[in-house]
């Protein structure tokens, strides 16, 4: 158990039967009336964000975050497959839960899935990808200035803008937090 007063930036506390992290917390000691933590919380399961105020000695449990470094294997329908590379075991997670995060990822990469309670809510790609460009359009030089880019398609089925020079068949890396071209392979 945790109380308000114990907040600290990062920790993962369960309110109401949500896991919240802490982003920042503010003691306020007003000049009339009871203390109080003013708190900017963000829901680990759907990344929304709350602000709430609590007194002090509120309590609450800690949530315990599992991170575990997992291989990539497959995906079928709309299940994807990851396997732990200590006990082999196979772990599904649904499409809808990740989508977002794996459209970089092509198989046997290795990503950190996290889970609460046996349930996985996300996974992190690797931050660098190399992925070969499948599909694009020719560049042309001729009325751009600077940073001209056209769209192209990788691998994975992901879409991204890149530079006029970079053309189909070559390997580009990619920073899969924000999804742009850093540079040829």
């Amino acid at each position: 158990m945790l109380s308000a007063g114990e907040f600290r930036n990062g920790m993962t506390v369960e309110i109401e039967g949500k896991v919240y992290q802490i982003i920042e917390f503010m003691h306020v000691k007003p000049g009339k009336g009871a203390a109080f933590v003013r708190t900017k919380l963000k829901d680990i399961i759907n990344g929304g964000v709350v602000e709430r105020t609590f007194r002090p000695t509120e309590k609450f449990d800690t949530a315990h975050i599992e991170k575990r470094e997992m291989t990539y294997s497959y995906k079928d329908g709309d299940l994807f497959y990851f396997m732990d590379p200590e006990s082999f075991e196979m772990i599904p997670v649904a499409e809808s839960l990740i989508a977002d995060d794996m459209k970089f990822v092509k198989e046997n990469e290795n990503c950190k899935l996290s889970s609460y309670k046996g349930e996985v809510f996300s996974v992190e790609p690797p931050i660098s990808v190399t992925l070969q460009v499948t599909d694009c359009e020719p560049g042309v030089k001729g009325n751009t200035a600077t940073n001209a880019t056209k769209p192209c398609t990788v691998e994975t089925g992901a879409t991204l803008n890149i530079p006029l020079f970079v053309n189909t068949g070559d390997m580009i890396t990619i920073d899969t937090r924000t999804g742009e071209y850093t540079g040829r392979a």
